[in-house]
């Protein structure tokens, strides 16, 4: 059997072919135009220069699919049986009565919707999203962006029949089936994300009908199979099963294997995630700081963000220092100075999401002396990180969901000391694993599982992703960074008046 995983990403669609025994077959990347600013469709009212507009066009992904598809399944030998998708979330893709696509897609980093959220948090209210939804409003979410074009594009907004998200789209080109999968649907603010349904309630606030949101389905779960126009188009058969998949950081965590109760994944790629799976249903009534979402393995997840996780090392390494060389800036940092640095750094060069909530926040160094070394900041600055992510931690625990074992994948993942900050920070466990491929492997598995290769996802996982090195927290270490993290959570507060 083989399947084909799609992760549609901001800057690309990835594919990678996977036979049944997990074994990666091929990748195949294609880009696509990223538009900002000044290149975006739409009327910025303010006659600004639509600073934070982020906009990419669907027909540019379906093109750039097809032609991967093309490329991946040429040289194969066998059938593909069936594909999946792991998407981009909370974009917003509209599309006419006659399938045509209203305007370019606004994309999930997209910062327009301030004022549709604050009119959400404020006016409807914490507790009526909460209820509804389990989540406040933040500008990356898609009914936000509903609202904007409603306010901003009425001849535009009038004209929507469908609303969909990014890889929806793919689905429904290739079978021309409405559907959408609950992990997926759990970021509009239009899912009632406990019970798995549709909301009403903020159907009735994004001013549009059940008629036009997607059919849900579960993330392993076929919805049809090709068209004759798309079996044309991307060379597949007709008869390949398309399983509809599921949001980027649900179906990367299928990559990584966090799947079951009591795991979680860390992930540091320019942004850092703290993704903890669970079976049962958990909402942050406080901050609402951590996102509570349905998971791609048919049960719930929390999900905290910092912003600049490896942005930050990238930040230090190539732009401060000069360097380039990440190995060697941290090459003099021992294991006996884990948790005895005397310097903090707040890793909030982009603003912060968990805890803060803060487009504003702003990175700092804390406790610098005369004596303090290159290696004692590029220390900072992988702490910094890590004590982020523990913010998350905290919360989560807060809401009873206690991990014992991480799954560690991105780029930031290749340094050694960070895995061991991160272990003893986090006080996890902390495992490599034998895929980096994340959300493109994960929807190749939801395919094969779709396919009947599995009988559910937790199997796939335990069958085909295996662990290669693991990163124990030491209890000197941790005993230290305990005594630090208290110092680190109160900085923020304290240096917000400075801003």
């Amino acid at each position: 059997m083989i399947t084909i995983g799609i992760d549609l990403g901001t800057s690309a669609v990835k594919l990678l072919a996977m036979d049944g025994a997990g074994n990666t077959l091929k990748i195949v990347s294609k880009e696509y135009p990223l538009y900002l600013g000044k290149e975006t469709s739409g009327t910025d009212a303010s006659g600004g220069t639509k600073q934070g507009w982020t906009e990419q066009d669907p027909i540019d992904w379906w093109e750039k699919t097809a032609e991967g598809l093309r490329e991946i399944t040429a040289g194969l030998t066998g059938k593909v049986d069936a594909v999946s998708f792991s998407g981009q979330m909370h974009g917003l893709v509209a599309l006419d009565e006659n399938d045509n696509v209203i305007r370019r897609a606004i994309l999930w980093n997209d910062q327009r919707t301030q004022k549709q959220c604050d009119y959400l948090n404020e006016t409807v209210g914490r507790e009526t999203l909460l209820a509804n939804t389990a989540n406040t409003a933040l500008t990356g979410f898609t009914l936000p962006k509903i609202l904007w074009m409603k306010e901003n594009e009425p001849q535009l907004y009038n004209k929507i029949c469908k609303v969909m998200l990014p890889k929806d789209y793919l689905a429904y080109k290739l079978t021309g089936i409405f559907a959408t999968d609950y992990s997926d649907a759990s970021g509009t603010m239009l899912l009632d994300v406990k019970n798995k349904d549709w909301s009403a309630c903020m159907l009735g606030i994004a001013g549009i009908e059940i008629k036009n949101v997607p059919k849900l389905f579960a993330s392993s779960e076929p919805i049809g199979r090709l068209t004759a126009e798309a079996a044309k188009q991307t060379g597949l058969p007709q008869d390949t099963l398309v399983v509809i998949g599921g949001g980027d950081q649900a179906v990367g965590a299928v990559g990584t294997g966090t799947v079951n109760d009591g795991m979680c994944s860390v992930s540091l790629g320019t942004s850092g995630v703290l993704f903890f799976a669970g079976d049962n249903f958990a909402v942050d009534r406080g901050k609402s700081a951590v996102h509570s979402f349905c998971h791609a393995n048919g049960k719930y997840h929390l999900m905290g963000v910092t912003l600049a996780a490896a942005a930050s090392t990238k930040w230090w390494v190539e732009d401060i220092l000069q360097s380039g060389d990440h190995n060697s800036e941290q090459k003099n940092i021992a294991d006996a100075a884990l948790g005895a640095n005397s310097v903090y750094f707040l890793p909030y060069l982009n603003g912060e999401r968990t805890p803060h909530n803060d487009p504003d926040g702003r990175g700092a160094f804390v406790g610098m002396t005369l004596t303090t070394t290159r290696a004692d900041l590029t220390q900072a600055v992988l702490e910094g990180v890590a004590f982020s992510l523990r913010d998350i931690k905290e919360i989560v625990q807060k809401l009873g969901l206690n991990a014992k074992t991480a799954r560690i994948i991105g780029g930031g993942a290749k340094s050694t000391l960070w895995c061991k900050i991160i272990a003893n920070v986090l006080q996890l466990r902390v495992e490599k694993i034998n895929s980096q491929e994340g959300p493109a492997l994960g929807a190749a598995i939801l395919a094969l599982v779709g396919a009947g290769a599995f009988k559910n996802v937790s199997e796939a996982c335990e069958s085909l992703i295996g662990v290669t090195e693991v990163f124990e927290p030491s209890a000197a270490a941790v005993e230290r960074y305990n005594k630090r993290y208290p110092v680190y959570a109160s900085l923020y507060g304290r240096l917000k008046s400075y801003e």
